[in-house]
């Protein structure tokens, strides 16, 4: 998929008719596929490069900018985007260009540089940019990532499964013990193993 051609990011809930082959346990006909991509668009410009060398230079001479904390609060740290139309700007400020656009409310988000009300913040397929702090919230997601991943019953992967989720699907992090955590994907909850999910730190506690 071309840069361009990425949209809005869609999950959805698909019913499968009936047992296809390499099923897991747990249900032959009420399992749930769980469909989805997180995606962002592209904001093209003709004149992108010279806002964006301009920016740079900036960036190279403003102090504080190298990952000062203003909050007092931990970075790196998670949270999700509070709307479906989030602009990425290549510095911290509504002067500096935007470079993307994310379009998937309630997707996670890495905080990793705070200046002022602005947050630097990476998603799941490594793009950085600048946000304003409101665009942001504490609530907190995940992403499923690699292959397609069985939510259990259960954390334990001899539960029986109650899902399947394609990597890119968005859903509520409800808590995690140890290598398991609880999700919730379009209102249908389950355990995943810690390290199919991008969203949790590995040794994060979260009730």
């Amino acid at each position: 998929m071309s840069r361009t051609q990425r949209g809005r990011a869609l999950s959805r809930l698909r019913r499968s008719p009936g047992t296809p082959a390499g099923r897991p346990s747990g249900g032959p006909h009420n399992d749930i596929d769980l469909k989805g991509h997180c995606e962002r668009s592209e904001a093209i410009s003709a004149y992108r490069l010279l806002p964006l060398l301009l920016a740079a230079l900036l960036f190279a001479a403003a102090p504080g900018w190298a990952g000062e904390n203003d909050t007092g609060q931990k970075l790196p740290r998670f949270v999700s985007l509070r709307s479906d139309q989030v602009n990425l700007r290549v510095g911290p400020g509504e002067n500096y260009p935007i470079d993307w656009v994310l379009t998937r409310k309630e997707m996670p988000v890495e905080i990793t540089k705070e200046f002022e009300n602005w947050r630097m913040i990476r998603d799941w397929q490594g793009t950085e940019g600048w946000v304003h702090e409101r665009m942001l919230t504490g609530k907190r997601a995940v992403v499923i990532k690699g292959g397609i991943r069985t939510l259990h019953r259960q954390p334990d992967v001899a539960s029986p499964a109650v899902a399947r989720a394609e990597p890119g699907v968005v859903a509520k992090l409800l808590e995690c013990r140890a290598d398991w955590c609880r999700i919730d994907a379009a209102d249908h909850t389950g355990w995943a193993q810690r390290g199919d999910l991008w969203g949790v730190y590995p040794d994060e506690v979260v009730q």
